[in-house]
């Protein structure tokens, strides 16, 4: 199913101008999200080299190595935003099997860095059932209409 949500051509000239508008605040955006993929390049690279560089060298603990994919997760998942908004921009639709895809990699994230000793068991079971229905989502979205990503 094919919508446009801000069509560039509008018959009534203020919507035209105000969806030009929020096209253009969409691509500052886009252009922002740029700049927060590599700042948390940056952090990570950042990290990393304080933990080496720390004694005892060239050791990473279980911890620090999951601080570390927690941190390239947020890098991806910043990535995945950016996808998303330029889509939306080429094609004024929501790509909403990539948004499900996007929110399952960020639950993915806090399960990879979540702490079992401070974490109740009632956050395990909300994240365990917000991964079920994430899941079930995009199963049913890939059923429907296969992926054009």
């Amino acid at each position: 199913m094919k919508h446009e949500e801000l069509p560039e051509d509008h018959s009534d000239p203020l919507l035209k101008i105000l969806h030009r508008l929020i096209r253009f605040a969409i691509k500052v955006l886009s252009v922002l999200m740029v700049f927060v993929i590599f700042w948390g390049i940056a952090d990570v690279v950042y990290v990393v080299y304080n933990k080496l560089a720390l004694p005892p060298y060239f050791i990473l603990d279980a911890e620090d190595i999951l601080q570390t994919f927690g941190a390239v997760m947020l890098v991806l998942i910043a990535v995945e935003i950016f996808i998303n908004i330029r889509l939306y921009l080429g094609s004024n639709i929501i790509p909403v099997e990539l948004v499900i895809a996007t929110a399952l990699m960020a639950v993915a994230r806090k399960i990879i860095v979540l702490d079992l000793k401070i974490v109740s068991a009632d956050e395990v079971i909300g994240l365990a059932l917000v991964t079920l229905a994430l899941g079930i989502s995009y199963w049913l979205v890939r059923q429907r209409q296969p992926s054009e990503f």
